[in-house]
């Protein structure tokens, strides 16, 4: 999981951080209604790192989890938390598998 050091990012940071298209996250905004990033007089869209969590989140549902639309919306509407605190922990499993991953290698390396 990235380090969100700045407090507003714009929707291409956003999209390089997530790796998915801006038309990816433009569409979820109109779809989820927890993503809800701060825009100036110009409409340019300011997400937050807290924003980010939150679309984290929709991608693991929707992408990983492979959930519909309406079905990712329901896990959130009613299990929030729930979803957010599963979510969380494969992230950091993900990240101890890559660094088991790396140690692996580099002892296979060795030999």
């Amino acid at each position: 999981m990235d380090t969100l050091e700045k407090k507003y990012y714009k929707i291409r940071e956003v999209a390089e951080i997530l790796n998915i298209p801006a038309s990816t996250l433009r569409f979820w905004e109109n779809q989820f209604t927890i993503i809800k990033p701060k825009r100036n007089e110009h409409g340019t869209r300011f997400y937050t790192p807290s924003d980010i969590e939150t679309i984290r989140m929709v991608h693991y549902l929707v992408k990983e989890k492979g959930l519909k639309i309406d079905a990712a919306q329901e896990q959130i509407r009613h299990n929030h938390s729930g979803v957010s605190q599963r979510h969380k922990a494969i992230e950091r499993l993900k990240k101890v598998r890559t660094e088991l991953q790396g140690m692996l290698d580099a002892l296979h390396s060795l030999r």
